[in-house]
């Protein structure tokens, strides 16, 4: 026994449905944009290991005793 009119609760839950699936649509066309650009970009892609990214740190200043007994 087949069910062959769609109630009201029917007919609001897939529009519900199909809202989020649009949503989460859009959602993995933003992610998936941004990768590719960032990857067509070129820059260095450096991820977090836990160790210090010498790219980040400031440059070492000059050690000043050293300076004075070069002359």
């Amino acid at each position: 026994m087949a069910i062959t009119r769609d109630s009201d609760l029917h007919i609001r839950r897939f529009s519900r449905n199909a809202g989020l699936g649009l949503v989460l649509l859009a959602f993995v066309g933003i992610v998936f944009g941004l990768t590719i650009a960032k990857v067509e970009r070129g820059d260095k892609m450096e991820a977090y290991d836990h160790q210090p990214r010498t790219s980040v740190l400031p440059p070492a200043p000059a050690d000043p005793a050293k300076e004075g007994t070069a002359q």
